[in-house]
């Protein structure tokens, strides 16, 4: 699973897959930039962690968006860790009996927060991340 999260709107883009590669990545990374309509509608500055995976070098980076890595071993400091709280919670202590039934729920569950966006908010923006310039 992947989030794309704006800590300052609360606007989540929520991918639920089974892998991860670099070439994955690039793929999610134009499916989210199409999305979010960056390149056309404004840039995103992308905060992300050092994941093998994340790395720039053969990275295809789709028009409209800037990526910005965050110092080695700070996963505390990347916003969408602290939504995955929010996502476990209809799977907290409960048996789900196959991988498709578990990726129904986390989907349904990821629909839902989409339209909560002051909780998000409230999880992922960090007292000190910085504010929107041109609040929509």
């Amino acid at each position: 699973m992947t989030a794309f999260v704006s800590p300052a709107s609360g606007e989540t883009f929520w991918y639920v897959h089974d892998g991860v590669s670099k070439p994955f990545f690039a793929a999610l990374l134009q499916a989210f930039a199409r999305e979010a309509r960056a390149g056309v509608d404004r840039t995103i500055v992308l905060v992300l962690d050092n994941a093998g995976w994340h790395g720039e070098a053969g990275l295809n980076v789709p028009d409209g968006v800037r990526l910005i890595y965050l110092p080695p071993y700070t996963p505390e400091l990347q916003p969408a860790e602290t939504l995955w709280a929010l996502v476990d919670e209809p799977i907290v202590n409960k048996h789900v009996g196959t991988i498709d039934e578990l990726d129904a729920i986390i989907g349904e569950r990821c629909a839902a927060l989409t339209n909560e966006r002051d909780i998000i908010k409230s999880r992922a923006g960090f007292h000190w991340w910085p504010k929107i310039a041109k609040p929509k």
